[in-house]
């Protein structure tokens, strides 16, 4: 009792934090399953609700009441307009759709604060709420008290229209058989839009309601998401039950985790969700493919094989080797001058960059080849390997501490710096491989966002190797070879850069086209035939993670050595997404694909922006959904291939025909639109 006593204020923060995360949830969770769109930009309308609340707020019920009122009409008025631009993309699969939000969600955030300004709002609440009550003699916040029953409110109402009406029937007639529906004279536009309105008033209305418990803020869509997306993938599609108490952990583990284990608390949360998840991929079947082979696992309801499905069709490679005809080869055909074309155009574009650009863009060149390496890692994983990941940060911050403290200890010879930190780079991918590999779909995406994020906390945690929040700077200067001085002005920094770069790259295409490429390529899409033929595809997804994460840690290497300084941001969720979205820009099987991608995101981030300042974050969301609309087969299909994506130099090969030969004729048909994966 004297336990319980100790931490019963912590537990009910955890319940209202909880109902909070279940309410954002909800919408997110009624996006993806009845509309098909997975929206990254589902925390700013959280955030668009809290700060029009906090906006009107004045300490009054009425200004309460208008504020509910307004950012939730904000939020549902954002959420058309996400369906008006998302359904056109419904028929090009999550990854692009993915593209789309985390842009919206980048313009968004930038106008926020522009308009609301940048510091965090104060909520001033009703009077009678803004004191504290007695709760088993303790002192609570009586607003707290009142937020939990007004979200208990909120989704009872919410439950009831989708179970008890003839709108909730539709919507759920939307999600299991949308042909169905349609036939029945709804038309599935009006339902897109219906629905994403709907997920947008939720979120909006968390947003007023949530506000005095995480208020508005220029990280308040960033965490939102992050939190909204742990809870849907925990608790499924199939329950509101089972998102409830996925929301209710969550908010007991934010909460009630900082009072029973500070100096744990920062690893809680996704050390807990990445040991569910991996304990479900093992209780689950062993996956029979990334490709057609036969069903796939459902460990999580809809949303893993819907998204699973999604992410595997908009990056499969072309037919891999295990089942191509005789006389076809997984490189792409012509001669082999223009097959190399990009790979020599890239090459003397940077070659001659350090003559064309001042010292700065040159320096910016640089970062933007140590970050090309890492969306190489993702290419590698994502398109090749069929494995989405979030967290290739992880190693790629691996290789960039373990590259400072070597020069801290007097190693400064750069090539000496990249191996050793390539090395380590693979030792902490070979440790944090098994977790992954068994997984599939969504379950890969959210263990690698999961191994990013503890990751992402031991660098604030360990300030004796990492510097911590301060970062790191001041430390010596690289060597290009023995014996010679450190290297300080940009273009040498730049030609060192380039030259390790270039190594890296070429070993990686080499690989890629080698026998032990082909097989990886052959595991990816024929799985369950190659595990019949005796073929260890575990081992060959492993090898796969340790040398995407060598890679990695050869980046992480380059950016420490390019930029003369380390801090947390540099190794964050914010680049593992840009690394993600740079590999999707320049198709998710075109290595060089994903060094223009990079370009394009630094050169927009660091040298468009300069030319207006504080404008980052917009122009890089403009860029993103350009890049949706003009590039449906990112920069790879410019060259005029069907199937762009495999196109370019580096990829994997002539897309599939109509009708794929790699399924048996035993497996299901596909689902429909809106349905969940067999």
């Amino acid at each position: 009792m004297g336990l319980l006593d100790a931490h019963l204020v912590p537990m009910v923060d955890g319940v209202a934090y909880g109902l909070l995360l279940f309410v954002v949830a909800s919408g997110l969770s009624l996006a993806f399953g009845t509309a098909g769109v997975l929206n990254l930009s589902h925390g700013m309308l959280y955030a668009v609700g809290a700060y029009t609340g906090a906006e009107l707020s004045d300490g009054t019920w009425g200004g309460l009441v208008l504020g509910l009122l307004a950012g939730t009409a904000a939020a549902c008025l954002v959420g058309a307009g996400l369906s008006a631009a998302s359904f056109p993309l419904a028929r090009r699969g999550h990854l692009a759709q993915a593209l789309l939000t985390f842009g919206l969600a980048l313009i968004g955030g930038d106008l926020l604060i522009q308009f609301f300004g940048a510091d965090e709002l104060p909520v001033r609440v009703p009077a009678a709420l803004d004191s504290s009550v007695s709760l088993l003699g303790h002192r609570y916040p009586a607003y707290r008290l009142c937020f939990i029953v007004m979200a208990v409110l909120l989704a009872a109402a919410g439950t009831w229209v989708l179970v008890r009406t003839r709108v909730g029937a539709a919507v759920r007639a939307a999600a299991d058989d949308p042909q169905m529906l349609a036939a029945t004279g709804y038309s599935p536009r009006t339902v897109h839009l219906g629905v994403l309105a709907a997920a947008g008033a939720l979120a909006g209305a968390a947003g007023v309601l949530g506000a005095p418990i995480i208020g508005p803020g220029p990280g308040t869509a960033e965490t939102v998401l992050m939190l909204s997306l742990v809870v849907v993938v925990l608790g499924g599609l199939r329950s509101l039950w089972a998102t409830f108490f996925a929301a209710i952990g969550v908010g007991e583990v934010q909460t009630l985790g900082v009072s029973v284990a500070p100096s744990l608390a920062p690893y809680l949360l996704f050390a807990a969700m990445a040991a569910v998840l991996v304990l479900r991929s093992r209780l689950a079947e062993p996956a029979t493919g990334h490709g057609t082979d036969g069903p796939a696992p459902d460990p999580l309801g809809r949303l893993v094989g819907r998204l699973g499905t999604r992410l595997r069709r908009a990056s499969r490679p072309a037919r891999a080797s295990a089942e191509a005809p005789p006389g076809r080869t997984l490189l792409p055909s012509g001669p082999a001058w223009r097959r190399a074309t990009p790979l020599l155009v890239l090459a003397a574009v940077l070659v001659a960059l350090p003559w064309l650009l001042d010292a700065y863009a040159v320096s910016l060149a640089g970062s933007a080849l140590a970050l090309g390496l890492l969306a190489v890692s993702v290419t590698v994983l994502t398109g090749y390997a069929g494995l989405p990941t979030l967290g290739q940060t992880a190693p790629f911050a691996v290789g960039a501490y373990a590259t400072v403290n070597l020069a801290e200890a007097g190693w400064t010879v750069g090539p000496v710096q990249v191996l050793l930190s390539a090395l380590a780079a693979a030792v902490f991918s070979a440790v944090t491989g098994p977790a992954v590999i068994r997984a599939r779909g969504t379950t890969v995406l959210m263990i690698t966002l999961a191994v990013g994020e503890l990751t992402s906390a031991a660098v604030n945690q360990f300030k004796s190797v990492t510097g911590g929040a301060d970062g790191l700077v001041g430390f010596p200067s690289a060597q290009a070879l023995w014996g010679a001085e450190g290297m300080f002005e940009e273009g040498e920094l730049y030609t060192y850069a380039l030259v390790v770069a270039a190594v890296a790259l070429t070993v990686t295409l080499l690989v890629l086209r080698s026998p032990a490429g082909k097989l990886l390529t052959g595991a990816r899409g024929a799985e369950a035939r190659m595990r019949a033929s005796g073929h260890p595809v575990g081992r060959y997804l492993l090898v796969a993670y340790i040398g995407a994460g060598a890679l990695a840690g050869v980046g992480g290497s380059l950016m420490v050595t390019v930029q003369q300084y380390l801090s947390p941001a540099d190794v964050g969720f914010e680049i593992a997404a840009f690394a993600l979205l740079a590999a999707v820009i320049g198709g998710t099987t075109s290595v060089v694909g994903a060094l223009f991608g990079a370009g394009l995101i630094v050169a927009t981030r660091d040298w468009v922006a300069g030319a207006w300042p504080g404008h980052g974050p917009l122009l890089l969301g403009v860029l993103f959904v350009a890049a949706v609309y003009l590039l449906p087969r990112g920069l790879a299909g410019l060259r005029g291939t069907p199937g762009g994506e495999q196109a370019a130099t580096g990829t994997a090969g002539p897309p599939d025909p109509p009708t794929a030969v790699s399924a048996p004729s035993s497996s299901p048909a596909p689902s429909p639109v809106g349905k969940a994966a067999p």
